[in-house]
């Protein structure tokens, strides 16, 4: 296979704090010989575990990128034992423009992996992170939220693995994390997931949603901040106590728990994230964009739950997804 164009301009294995960039060259039509800049920062103290640490891996996303740019800044080698791989902004073409998939090549960089060290420049990325560096992990932390068009109740992640040892880890970690909820989740479409590269190379994953709305918020924020760090002590590579306050743990055992429209419309949501629903209920209802009179279509819950995620602009169309509903645990 062909060597991958990306290169660090720092130090990935060498002790002490090192900023610098992924340089991925990308000729165009501004810059004959232009190139990507991924900011990376790696923070290593002798010997220890590796956490790769990842934000934005949609652009619209923003937690992460807020938790990350704070460790990045504020960790001394001294704090650290192992080491920290740290990048706020994975798909950094994306993030720049503020949407969920690159503007250079239309890639959703967590639909591209295993990536392709000659294709575009989203399969380059997924490329060098499933190749170079995926393989130096213990463990990788990617921080998601609803982008533009969901929100969710703040919960971090972990799936169902046919590696029943490394399932056991993910779950531990994700308790670690300790978001106000804590989810079994089912995944609608896995294919070329940067989760399934993780978990496939037999690394913990820890993943979340954590707001959405294509913005963050101080209670989503500190939210993944103090995840993060929990999550680091649950690995060694940080010193000090965990700060563990109640969590909601939930399922997500089947597809009934997805509602997706079938219509373009005004969109009405009927419940608050967080709230109670019984099967049958009313969540969501539909209402014509082009004229008055017409009763709202009605989208009712298959199963019992919790909403724990939204469409999230007043308009919807076919094909998105309503809400979800988990189920409460115990």
């Amino acid at each position: 296979m062909k060597d991958n164009p990306i290169s660090p301009t720092i130090p990935l294995d060498q002790d002490g704090v090192h900023h610098g960039f992924l340089k991925l060259p990308y000729s165009r039509d501004d810059s004959a010989w232009g190139s990507v800049m991924i900011p990376i920062t790696v923070i290593q103290n002798g010997t220890g575990k590796t956490a790769l640490l990842t934000g934005a891996n949609h652009g619209d996303e923003y937690e992460g990128p807020v938790a990350l740019q704070e460790l990045a800044a504020t960790t001394r080698a001294e704090d650290v034992t192992g080491r920290l791989i740290i990048v706020p902004y994975f798909n950094y073409p994306a993030f720049r423009v503020s949407a969920r998939t690159s503007p250079i090549d239309r890639g959703n960089l967590n639909r591209a992996f295993p990536g392709r060290p000659d294709g575009t420049v989203t399969e380059k990325i997924a490329d060098y992170f499933q190749r170079t560096l995926l393989p130096m992990a213990d463990v990788a932390v990617d921080f998601h939220s609803g982008g533009k068009t969901l929100d969710f109740v703040p919960f971090a992640a972990a799936h169902i693995l046919e590696d029943k040892g490394l399932q056991e880890a993910c779950y531990a970690a994700m308790q670690a994390f300790n978001a106000p909820y804590s989810v079994q989740l089912l995944e609608i479409d896995s294919e070329g997931m940067y989760d399934t590269a993780v978990e496939d190379m037999g690394k913990v994953l820890v993943t979340t949603e954590l707001g959405g709305g294509g913005m963050s918020t101080a209670r989503s924020n500190a939210i993944a901040k103090k995840g993060l760090r929990n999550v680091l002590i649950h690995f060694g590579i940080f010193q000090g106590e965990m700060q563990i306050d109640p969590s909601v743990t939930l399922d997500m055992p089947d597809g009934d728990c997805f509602l997706f429209s079938e219509h373009d419309g005004l969109f009405e949501i009927m419940l608050d994230l967080g709230d109670h629903v019984q099967k049958g209920d009313v969540v969501a209802r539909v209402w014509s964009p082009d004229r008055t009179g017409q009763a709202p279509v009605e989208y009712r819950a298959r199963r019992s739950g919790v909403l724990i995620s939204r469409h999230f602009p007043g308009m919807i169309k076919s094909g998105d997804c309503a809400a979800v509903i988990g189920v409460v645990e115990g």
